[in-house]
């Protein structure tokens, strides 16, 4: 066959997948009922390695993908954000601990104030691809210490 129809054949293709996909639910953080929720502890810890902890609580209902406790830290500016990890999560509607832990290099990040945010997020099945749906979503100021 030649290339031209093949490529054509293709994106026709693609293109049906994603008509006959259904629409995922628009949610976020912000829409997100009273028995969603997840906070951040006011205290962080970094060791010497540049191993950086971070914790808090969740809770979540009505899942049907995998849902992932993720956080992220920010010093000095808001453009430069660092991935702290990712916890698996159960949404049974009831309060839950989360810890998440990355080592970065240790003059990435620095003893002191800093910014957190903690998301929960279900990876939702929506035809063949999962796409991402917010629970819940928080921002605090925190205090990085010593471990």
């Amino acid at each position: 066959m030649p290339l031209r129809p093949a490529l054509a054949t293709a994106a026709c293709a693609a293109l049906l997948l994603l008509v006959a996909a259904p629409s995922a639910p628009a949610h976020s953080g912000a829409a997100a009922g009273p028995e969603e929720i997840v906070t951040i502890d006011n205290t962080g810890r970094m060791s010497a390695d540049g191993t950086v902890t971070l914790s808090g609580t969740y809770r979540c209902v009505d899942s049907v993908g995998p849902v992932f406790v993720s956080a992220s830290i920010s010093q000095r500016t808001e453009t430069v954000r660092y991935a702290i990890g990712g916890t698996s999560a159960v949404c049974d509607g009831k309060l839950h601990r989360w810890e998440n832990k990355s080592k970065s290099a240790p003059t990435t990040l620095k003893h002191g104030k800093s910014d957190v945010e903690a998301t929960i997020v279900e990876l939702h099945p929506v035809g063949i691809l999962p796409l991402p749906r917010f629970h819940a979503l928080l921002k605090e100021n925190i205090m990085l210490k010593k471990a």
